[in-house]
């Protein structure tokens, strides 16, 4: 199949898109209001016990409830849905809303299906050291005091901060940037697109939306949810025709909001040595697993430097692997350990897979080493097993599979195209261009972490989703997966990081392509 063989030759500029922009940029004010509240939320349970109410983890993985409740809550309150029976929350706790021009004459097998991806959990807050170390922003609280903030810390923590004249513009705390702006950009987007329905905006399409729950601690899961308990089975109205991955796809280098079609996989490597512990005076008597297992790290960063092992694609990158995390079982601190268990993370290029990764690991030196030592080694791919806030365990091995979209696919040719429609006509000619701003031209790219995107590939052999050959899925290696991109406020290399913040520019500008992309796309590529 030739993907870009069906385009249509849109016209330019027509009202609108110039009617989209002008929303996005009048309920902005509102984004920005409905996002500082979703980071504030936290700050009601984390000091409080569960006894009195609270959550010492609320806002993180499986800990989503009452930022979601509150997001919910704003869809219904502005409009975001035409009846408040269009949100829920789905079976793995996910919030789920979907908008559609009931009005529309396009059969509903034949409009096209867009999915809205944004994940609504953050990372640890880490909120005394923001405190400490930053002076007058708060990780919830956000802005208090510019005239106390530690410039010089903030600049060496993040990859770009901006100008203080322009810290009116920035939103700051937990989550701003990665990525509950992405999910406050899909609700003004559904809002706008309602409004505008007699427009166009909903023409040809059903938009699904989701804030997604638990992907900081497993990548994808809340898609992985729907991909394998809701698409099988599923009708033509559901099973999507492209994703859009809300998350931050700004570069510190390259300029905020670019238009990302792909991303590396990664997957959880456990390393687990069992030895054999004695008293600290008598080493002789035991087997040290902690010794032989750091011979097992220290040869897999040889060898990741060599490049043994790994390959490199010319679009996504080269595959890593670095060690991430362990535990150690000693009796004492003056004992040989009776346990060390670690994980490598392993990031996936194209072409390689986890069974080959694991195989890597199996071969080294040191892990025979290790074994004829008499220490037990064992290499395997942990599963994530923790619950929802719903109580809903994923239950999947730790592998999230990487992902490409042609640039050919008709998905990105309308997300180019929407791009020049809203927001290159409302960036000046004048605009000083700095390697941070938004450019006024689209600029295509690919992540470099990894995003929720992993949850929705699946084998090419998996038939249990009714895929037409009119939804052009892509391929990836041996696995299929709906077209993506990702478009996004923040950047990626602020994520995770103490002083976190987004700037509101950017996600009125990411509202108005979202509010556009959906019937653009119908339009590009209409049903064959």
């Amino acid at each position: 199949m030739q993907i870009g063989s069906t385009f249509k030759v849109v016209k330019m500029a027509t009202p609108l898109d110039k009617k989209i922009s002008a929303l996005a940029e009048k309920y902005t004010p509102l984004a920005r209001e409905i996002l500082a509240e979703c980071i504030r939320i936290p700050a009601d349970y984390v000091d409080k016990s569960p006894a009195e109410g609270g959550d010492p983890r609320c806002g993180l993985s499986n800990h989503e409830y009452p930022r979601i409740k509150y997001m919910m809550d704003m869809i219904i309150k502005h409009g975001a849905v035409e009846k408040p029976e269009d949100v829920c929350f789905d079976g793995f706790g996910n919030l789920s809303w979907v908008v559609e021009d009931k009005e529309d004459s396009t059969p509903r097998d034949k409009k096209k299906v867009v999915y809205f991806d944004g994940h609504t959990d953050t990372v640890n807050a880490l909120r005394p050291a923001w405190r400490e170390k930053i002076g007058g922003i708060d990780c919830y609280d956000g802005l208090i005091d510019p005239k106390h903030i530690d410039r010089k810390f903030l600049e060496s923590q993040l990859g770009y901060l901006p100008p203080d004249s322009e810290f009116n513009h920035c939103i700051f705390g937990r989550g701003s940037a990665d990525q509950l702006a992405g999910v406050v950009g899909e609700i003004i987007a559904s809002k706008i697109m309602l409004e505008l329905k007699a427009e166009g905006a909903l023409r040809g399409v059903i938009v699904r939306c989701y804030g997604t729950v638990a992907e900081e601690d497993n990548d994808g899961g809340g898609p992985m949810y729907v991909v394998r308990k809701e698409l099988p089975g599923a009708g033509a109205d559901k099973i999507p025709d492209c994703v859009i991955h809300t998350e931050g796809t700004g570069c510190s280098e390259l300029g905020a909001l670019g238009i990302y079609r792909g991303q590396r996989g990664r997957m959880q490597i456990e390393v687990d040595v069992i030895g054999k512990s004695c008293h600290g005076s008598m080493p002789w008597m035991g087997v040290n697993p902690l010794e032989f297992g750091s011979n097992i790290i220290k040869e897999a960063r040889e060898r990741y430097e060599k490049g043994i092992g790994f390959k490199d694609d010319p679009f996504l990158g080269k595959g890593t692997r670095v060690a991430s995390d362990a535990r150690l079982a000693t009796p004492s601190d003056c004992a040989v350990p009776e346990r060390f268990t670690f994980r490598f993370d392993r990031r996936l290029t194209a072409g390689e897979s986890p069974k080959e990764a694991v195989a890597d690991v199996e071969s080294f030196e040191s892990v025979k080493a290790a074994r004829a030592a008499g220490c037990t080694v064992t290499v395997s791919v942990p599963r994530y097993t923790d619950p929802s806030w719903k109580g809903t365990p994923p239950d999947n091995d730790q592998i999230y599979m990487s992902w490409v979209t042609p640039e050919d696919h008709p998905v990105i040719k309308a997300a180019v195209e929407s791009y020049k429609r809203v927001i290159t006509p409302v960036i000046p000619a004048s605009h000083k261009e700095t390697k941070e701003a938004i450019k006024r031209e689209p600029r295509v790219a690919r992540w470099i972490f990894s995003t929720d995107g992993v949850g929705y590939p699946i084998p090419v052999s998996d038939t249990s989703i009714a895929v037409t050959p009119a939804k052009k899925w892509v391929t990836t290696g041996e696995y299929k997966h709906p077209a993506m991109f990702g478009f996004g406020a923040g950047y990626e290399q602020n994520t995770h990081k103490i002083g976190e913040w987004v700037d509101e520019r950017e996600i009125q500008h990411a509202i108005a392509l979202y509010s556009r992309f959906p019937s653009l796309f119908a339009e590009i590529d209409p049903p064959q």
